[in-house]
């Protein structure tokens, strides 16, 4: 598929997803959005992708909305307003809900909607240049369709001061909060991106996508008999599945799997 908007690029079982915006700072427009969801959806039903990672072209990862867009979205009816919400509200459900691990590689600005692409996946690294933000009440609105994934990723307390202050977040200051897993610097951003890969790649997929479901599962419920129930059979369930024994019989025999053996 061609897209306007993004670059696709595949190297074997990795498919990284480009923003390329790079004159606008890869902000969000509706064709973008559109894009971005379609690309997601494609790679998830991809069974030869094993790990996705979303990037930016040029200066920023993504500054968040194109400012011309919010201005058409400020003129339309309450009915259009909702319909484009609802459009960015499923782009990162799909993202966050992709089966595979994905990564986000941070660099320059990641704002408003840009944050929320980066908290919407598994797992954030970022160059100790990039700067978060949501930085939405100074345009008077609310980082409400981010907001799940943000709140998953730093909490309720730390999410009070900075949707109401807007304040910009350091890379550093993003890893003690819980945003961002690394900081590392910026030139070797893609060399530590390429060691996670090559960790992610040692996983069994089917694993993998149960292990993303289970963490769904678990958080914040209390450790009661329906939770101790969940969770064995979900491991009972997973054992007597091929990927499971053919991981053990790889451990026993000493060899790679044959999902590493084919990555």
């Amino acid at each position: 598929m061609a897209y306007e908007t993004l670059e696709i690029l595949r190297e074997g079982p990795v498919a990284t997803i480009w923003m390329n915006r790079p004159a606008l700072h890869n902000a969000f427009n509706e064709c973008l959005i559109a894009e971005l969801t379609a690309a997601c959806t494609a790679l998830d039903a991809d069974p030869g992708v094993r790990v996705v990672v979303l990037a930016g072209r040029g200066r920023s990862f993504s500054a968040g909305a194109d400012l011309a867009w919010m201005q058409r979205a400020g003129a339309a009816s309450l009915d259009e307003n909702l319909a484009d919400a609802r459009k960015l509200a499923t782009l990162l459900r799909t993202l966050a809900q992709m089966r595979q691990p994905t990564i986000a590689r941070v660099h320059g600005a990641a704002l408003g909607g840009g944050m929320g692409l980066a908290a919407a996946c598994d797992i954030c690294v970022a160059g100790e240049g990039a700067v978060f933000a949501t930085s939405e009440v100074k345009f008077g609105i609310i980082p409400a369709a981010i907001s799940p994934y943000v709140l998953r990723a730093i909490g309720p307390r730390q999410a009070q001061r900075y949707f109401l202050s807007a304040e910009r977040i350091l890379a550093a200051r993003a890893v003690e909060l819980g945003l961002a897993h690394e900081c590392v610097p910026g030139e070797m951003l893609d060399a530590r991106l390429g060691e996670i890969i090559q960790a992610l790649l040692q996983g069994g997929p089917l694993a993998q996508q149960a292990a993303k479901q289970l963490i769904a599962a678990v958080a914040h419920r209390p450790v009661d008999e329906a939770l101790v129930e969940d969770t064995a059979r979900r491991i009972a369930t997973l054992r007597a599945t091929p990927e499971a024994r053919e991981g053990l019989a790889a451990f026993l025999d000493k060899r790679p799997a044959a999902w590493v053996a084919g990555a």
